[in-house]
């Protein structure tokens, strides 16, 4: 509930703090003393937009401020999940600086206007005969049964499997598309793995090809440079092998003169060694090759299909054609295990649409068996308010769909004189009918549920007697389970409160200000009588003043 609001630098308002007991407070005024002014303040700390235009020094910046009691709302998740501090009383500000940027705040932490909005939905519902609509809207009469039928637990359920079973459903969407999009790939890849895999692809596979094409291409070259060289090498006369050991077996016989000659010495020896080595390579070489086309052809065939797939893929080595054939196989065989998802995926969403549709015949059956209950309490109520004749009826239709609070499409039919038929609410009530059904409703719903505090803004507009007295005691008894305010221009409906507010306008020096004053019970007597009989207060006002009060 709303505890208490300060407001400094708002339109007519230079500076107003007021607290607020939790019963039914009265709010009264003339035309034009600022009533508009406070529910426009009381917007900003709701997530309201503004504008420089609602300051009223526009060199000083505008504070709203209001404070919550807002321990009995169950509103930590909100805290939680929006990262704020919980506090049982919530302090909400609101700030237009004059360079007309806006600041909002929830017990000091920063907040955008969205947040501000969806915390200020728990807390103030401000009802005006032109604010209406949410009665004529489906889901929210919907909501009304519900509360009735008290199906707030059994709602909440379904509305936790209907959640999964959406994912479940966009998921399955989004598996059909891949699937049809890997179908129309399919056969091509499956193709083109089956290449690769004919292929049979091994790394450092294309070098060794490579080499021995080379050697095979160049068999009788080779064979030549080799023989040539073992034939410079092993000359009786004048080979190199020779040669050497003559050379070796020379410094041989001096070696032992001086260290410089020992190590020519060994040094040659180390040349015939090395000489003897590569003779006999060269020889193993020239043994093992051999002249084979056939041999030259596979190799040939092998290396032309390499490079046909690497042209074929736009790579340059075995390796990424490896990482191709990888890929492939994972799309071929993602495309057969989609198959298998897709069919569990479905058979899940097969299960949760059976438990959705035992909870949405489960609260079907209660709504039905709360309509006439609902009906007939509007009905009566609205007898009081002067409407004797008005007649209600809940047409309840399944959908084929599941829907957000179950599978029931509802209308409120609604009749207002004896003999015409039903029409729906939206378009055959009037505005001052829709007040009273809607006072009628949320005087209802505050015995079934936690309702927010409510702000009626003037709806007993063309009413008067003892209508008026009833809505005055309906708002009364309302104040019993919720804080309600009335802003009011009936003397009948403003003696119902628990405390009384006046607004009013004053002139201080050179400006107007409006201000709000918590009256006491001689000034409520005035105030009263004021509203009877006008500015020239009459006795009987004041005694009937009295009266009303008493």
């Amino acid at each position: 509930m709303l505890t208490s609001l300060s407001i400094k630098n708002f339109a007519l308002i230079e500076h107003l703090e007021m607290n607020f007991s939790d019963r039914l407070s009265i709010i009264t005024g003339e035309t034009g003393a600022g009533k508009s002014i406070l529910l426009g303040a009381l917007g900003l700390v709701l997530g309201k937009r503004a504008d420089l235009s609602s300051l009223k020094d526009k060199e000083q910046k505008c504070v709203v401020e209001a404070h919550f009691q807002i321990d009995t709302y169950s509103l930590q998740d909100f805290f939680s999940d929006n990262d704020l501090d919980y506090e049982a009383v919530t302090i909400i500000r609101r700030e237009i600086l004059p360079s007309g940027k806006s600041r909002a705040f929830i017990n000091d932490s920063p907040v955008n206007l969205n947040e501000l909005q969806e915390l200020g939905d728990f807390l103030i519902d401000i009802h005006s005969q032109h604010q209406t609509r949410e009665l004529t809207d489906e889901e929210y009469q919907i909501q009304i049964l519900d509360a009735i039928a008290d199906n707030q637990e059994i709602v909440s359920e379904y509305q936790q499997h209907l959640s999964r079973y959406k994912s479940l459903k966009a998921e399955l969407k989004k598996l059909l598309s891949e699937k049809d999009s890997l179908s129309k790939e399919q056969d091509y890849n499956s193709f083109l793995l089956e290449e690769l895999l004919t292929a049979k692809l091994k790394p450092g596979e294309q070098e060794e090809l490579e080499n021995v094409q080379e050697k095979l291409s160049n068999v009788e070259f080779i064979q030549e440079s080799l023989d040539k060289s073992l034939a410079f090498i092993n000359d009786e006369q004048i080979g190199i092998l020779h040669t050497l050991k003559e050379v070796k077996f020379a410094l041989q016989k001096v070696s032992g003169l001086s260290a410089e000659y020992q190590l020519l010495y060994e040094r040659v020896s180390s040349m015939v060694i090395e000489m003897d080595d590569i003779t006999g390579e060269l020889a193993n070489q020239s043994e093992k090759l051999v002249n084979d086309p056939q041999m030259l052809e596979l190799v040939n065939q092998k290396l032309q299909t390499i490079y046909t797939l690497q042209k074929k893929h736009q790579v340059n080595s075995i390796d990424e054609l490896v990482v191709i054939q990888n890929e492939l196989d994972s799309k071929v065989v993602l495309a057969g295990d989609l198959d298998n998802v897709i069919l569990k995926i479905e058979s899940e969403i097969t299960d949760k649409a059976i438990v959705l549709d035992n909870l949405s015949s489960q609260i079907s059956e209660r709504r039905l068996k709360a309509a006439p209950v609902l009906t007939d309490k509007i009905t009566k109520i609205l007898s009081q308010l002067g409407m004797p004749d008005a007649r209600f009826e809940f047409e309840i239709k399944p959908s084929e769909s599941f829907l957000h609070s179950g599978k029931d499409e509802a209308q409120l039919l609604f009749s207002a004189n004896r003999g015409t038929s039903f029409g729906l609410l939206k378009k055959v009530a009037s505005g001052g009918e829709m007040s009273r059904i809607m006072l009628a409703v949320k005087s209802i719903l505050a015995h079934y549920l936690k309702l927010p505090t409510i702000i009626f803004d003037e709806i007993d507009t063309g009413v008067s007697g003892e209508v008026a007295h009833k809505m005055g005691d309906i708002m009364k008894e309302m104040s019993g389970e919720m804080q309600v305010f009335a802003i009011t221009h009936l003397p009948q409906i403003a003696a119902k409160g628990a405390q009384h507010y006046k607004v009013f306008k004053s002139v201080q020096g050179e400006t107007t200000v409006s201000e709000l004053k918590l009256l006491s019970k001689e000034e409520r007597v005035v105030e009263i009588a004021e509203m009877l009989s006008g500015k020239d207060i009459t006795d009987s006002a004041v005694n009937h003043a009295k009266a009303l009060l008493n």
